[in-house]
């Protein structure tokens, strides 16, 4: 645990700090997680007193030190997770993770009594607006079980349904200010998702390929049976009867081999890109708008041979221009008026292009969509539901051709 006694900034634990940090891996690991969440509470929420005068001394000394708001929301911010990633090693313990994240909502039970009560509850208010503690609900929705097991996925906001989709996680749940344990971890859940996911679904493969198809087998998306099977097809299938989508990626990264210009690569991507977009669709406007982006992108490069860092660049800018930019800048209007004409299953199809023939570009696709859905998280499911579709899709898209479990075409 001594990840918790360095930080990722240059200002380094004080004695009290730590002292503080060392205590609640004590609670962690000798009380039950309600009897460690009461104590949190009344050390951060409550802030009047506690059990231990020389812990609440240490608290003392930290507020008397005047620390800036971002140093304390550090503190807070590492402390929940001393608890967190205790209780992520016990399946039965990872229930308490939201109880904890939901003190940050709760009022304190008095009135502030000293100078130092007032100003942690100030910072710790302060707190529920910052990007950590974001980071920490997102987490927390994972171990939430819903109690109306009726209630229509349509009725639910976004962002409970993060626990869907694996790739997201790193995106949402990692920060700046993430140790490296936390973020171990958080690999961890992904990756225990992930494989979840890849068996239901090479199960489902399996019992649709039988000559008498079992009903017992679930299908593990949200995608009705035949638009799974569809995209399924499209995923791991030869596309309009000539090559798949990995043979096509395999061709063209030899083709960028044998190019000698940046000029020339960005023309044979257009076409590798366009090959199967609906030509009544792409001579509108999206293929003129491709080719410019194209043709602008790094263009003082264009007479060099293209290397790896003007590929990924390249690749990066293209799933900037077809999912969406940034956090800042969210318009998606490109990717919406795709899926409205072309269908979800093409357009995922192209993002998949991209990312095969460029596999170090994959974490930056699962970026774009953990911006798309961080804008939407608390929209009604059945309001977006054209983005719900595209990350169904998208899992089916990544699972297949990226996933450990070898799934034989359908």
């Amino acid at each position: 645990m001594s990840n918790y006694l360095s930080t990722k900034n240059n200002r380094k634990s004080t004695k009290e700090e730590q002292q503080l940090y060392q205590h609640l891996q004590h609670l962690a690991r000798h009380q039950e997680p309600e009897d460690s969440i009461d104590n949190f509470k009344t050390l951060f929420i409550d802030a009047s007193g506690y059990f231990i005068p020389e812990i609440w001394q240490a608290m003392e000394t930290i507020i008397d030190a005047d620390p800036e708001e971002e140093d304390f929301h550090n503190i807070l911010n590492r402390s929940c997770y001393i608890l967190i990633n205790r209780w992520l090693q016990t399946p039965q313990l990872q229930k308490s993770i939201p109880d904890l994240v939901n003190l940050f909502q709760l009022k304190p039970n008095r009135l502030a009594t000293c100078w130092t009560s007032k100003r942690i509850r100030t910072l710790t208010s302060s707190f529920t607006e910052t990007e950590k503690y974001l980071a920490l609900k997102r987490l927390a929705q994972m171990f939430i079980k819903e109690v109306e097991e009726n209630s229509k996925i349509e009725d639910k906001t976004l962002g409970k349904l993060i626990n869907r989709y694996p790739y997201l996680y790193e995106n949402s749940f990692i920060n700046k200010d993430t140790t490296d344990e936390e973020r171990e971890e958080i690999i961890k859940i992904r990756q225990k998702q992930q494989q979840k996911y890849e068996v239901d679904l090479s199960k489902y493969i399996t019992y649709q390929r039988l000559p008498r198809k079992s009903n017992s087998v679930e299908n593990p998306t949200l995608m009705k049976n035949e638009e799974l099977n569809d995209a399924i097809q499209y995923f791991t299938g030869k596309v309009d009867g000539r090559q798949t989508l990995r043979n096509e990626a395999e061709m063209f990264r030899c083709y960028c081999d044998l190019t000698y210009s940046y000029r020339s690569f960005k023309d044979g991507l257009y076409e590798y890109l366009t090959d199967t977009i609906d030509y009544s669709y792409g001579k509108r406007k999206f293929n003129h708008k491709l080719y410019h982006k194209l043709q602008n992108t790094l263009s003082q490069n264009n007479s060099n041979k293209p290397n790896d860092f003007l590929i990924l660049t390249t690749c990066k800018k293209l799933l900037n221009f077809i999912v969406i930019d940034s956090l800042e800048k969210p318009k998606h209007f490109v990717f919406y008026d795709l899926i409205n004409n072309l269908g979800t299953i093409k357009v995922i199809g192209m993002l998949l292009k991209i990312v095969l023939f460029c596999r170090q570009a994959k974490p930056h696709l699962e970026q774009r969509f953990s911006i798309l859905f961080n804008h939407y998280q608390g929209s009604t499911s059945g309001k977006v539901w054209w983005l719900v579709k595209s990350m169904e899709t998208l899992n089916v898209a990544l699972s297949t051709n990226f996933g450990k479990i070898n799934l034989c075409c359908f």
